[in-house]
């Protein structure tokens, strides 16, 4: 087996080897949380049920496996574009509910439910020069992916379940060209609120809404609010055109762009929800989107006129326009609007965004791993975690990602109750370039 090796963020890989960046700044160390993880409810035709995990690797090697598909099928599109910046997802099929049904015939089922699962079949040949046995292969449209070779007598009850199918046991071997499975469906009603219910327990850093019923965007919009403000999830959910009285929050980024061409479904009208969630979750924290050039599938419509680019911006919409043959997002904001004292103007950038939210978790994960139940609430302790705090914040600024910060802007101390800790914390996120205010004087 090949060493562990390529680039790094942060300090977290599993395999032995050499992880070395070519950098020309300093790039964020281990304190910081991994970024680059999205989250994907979304319509397919054959998938593990429930939120199950996709990495990088699994686009590359496992789609037949995960998806019934190669890594170059059209059905893929969505995840490919997704993938081009995130390196990780947590994918749930909202069309694996209770009106799936697995592909089957005698010998085999289909791994998991899915109109997909019929592109299987299942070859059972005599083997020349042995009587005794056959080769029993599975395949998907036509390929071979998992050979066996057992009794012609009682041998399915050796057969072995593999990552596409499991045999019938009981059946009776017979020689076959390739019998497919059939029977697969892929579920009707699209299960968002199942979705959303199970991907609570997870931690990442953007979420798509792929929905194009306003309703169900409204739902995402509030499930986000709900999480960020009421228990400290921190991330954002990405949504096509979001209805009005969803948006003015710092939580959602509202896409304005439409696919350009024609459609085959609604679906694909809004599909550029996918790569802007997986350029969203994938930029740094001390990185920026705007200018980011769009390096999907999709063609994009950047059919607007200066005006309405200004437009946009002071709406709230994520807007990609053209810059001569290529076309890339305008400026990196969400769809907040509404200005107050405790939410300035410098909420509306995710680049700010990508900062709170990245102390917001690293700071409670810290907390309730490190001090929770286990440090008392004396001087001491709370000197800790100030320490704690402050080599976090270091971290950030080494980095870039915020300035000007000193020990001395953070307190801790004491609350009303014994077992409570208040927490002051002043930090400069720091901008990227956007404006550029030039005067030129000749003499």
């Amino acid at each position: 087996m090949a060493l562990g090796g390529g680039t790094f963020i942060t300090q977290n890989k599993v395999l032995p080897g050499s992880y070395i960046n070519f950098i020309s700044a300093a790039t964020a160390s281990a304190g910081l949380s991994e970024r680059g993880i999205a989250a994907l409810p979304m319509p397919l035709d054959y998938a593990p049920t429930g939120v199950f995990e996709v990495t990088g690797e699994d686009m590359q090697k496992n789609t037949r496996k995960l998806f019934a598909c190669d890594y170059t099928d059209i059905k893929l599109r969505p995840l490919r574009d997704a993938f081009r910046h995130c390196t990780r997802a947590y994918v749930y099929n909202i069309n694996g509910g209770s009106t799936a049904k697995n592909a089957t015939n005698t010998y085999a089922t289909a791994k998991y439910p899915g109109a997909g699962g019929n592109n299987f079949s299942i070859k059972i040949e005599s083997i020349a020069g042995d009587d005794t046995n056959y080769r029993v292969s599975t395949l998907l449209a036509g390929v071979v992916l998992d050979e066996q070779i057992v009794p012609k007598t009682g041998g399915a009850a050796q057969l072995v379940d593999n990552d596409y199918v499991t045999f019938a046991k009981e059946a009776t071997l017979a020689e076959t060209a390739g019998t497919a499975l059939a029977g697969g469906v892929t579920g009707t009603t699209p299960t968002y609120q199942d979705a959303l219910d199970a991907l609570e327990a997870y931690s990442f850093n953007t979420l798509c809404c792929t929905s194009t019923d306003d309703t169900t965007k409204a739902l995402f919009a509030n499930y986000t609010k709900r999480l960020r403000d009421e228990m400290g999830k921190k991330f954002q959910v990405v949504i096509h055109k979001c209805p009005a009285a969803n948006v003015d929050f710092e939580g959602v980024i509202d896409l304005d762009n439409i696919v350009a061409g024609t459609q085959t479904s609604d679906a694909d009208y809004g599909a550029l929800v996918y790569w802007l969630t997986g350029a969203e979750a994938g930029c740094e924290v001390n990185r920026s989107c705007t200018n980011m050039l769009y390096d999907g599938e999709y063609s994009v419509d950047t059919n607007y006129t200066q005006q309405q680019l200004i437009d946009n911006i002071n709406a709230g919409k994520l807007t990609l326009h053209r810059v001569d043959n290529s076309v890339r997002v305008l400026t990196d904001i969400n769809s907040l609007t509404t200005y107050t004292s405790d939410k300035g103007k410098i909420f509306a950038s995710n680049q700010t965004i990508r900062v709170i939210d990245q102390i917001a978790n690293d700071i409670a994960s810290l907390f309730n791993s490190k001090y929770l139940g286990v440090y008392p609430n004396d001087v001491m302790g709370r000197v800790e975690l100030k320490a704690d705090i402050t080599s976090h914040h270091e971290q950030l600024q080494n980095i870039g990602a915020i300035e000007n910060f000193d020990s001395g802007d953070v307190t801790v101390e004491r609350g009303d109750e014994k077992t409570s800790v208040v927490v002051t914390d002043n930090v400069e996120v720091v901008g990227t370039m956007e404006k550029l205010y030039m005067t030129v004087v000749v003499a």
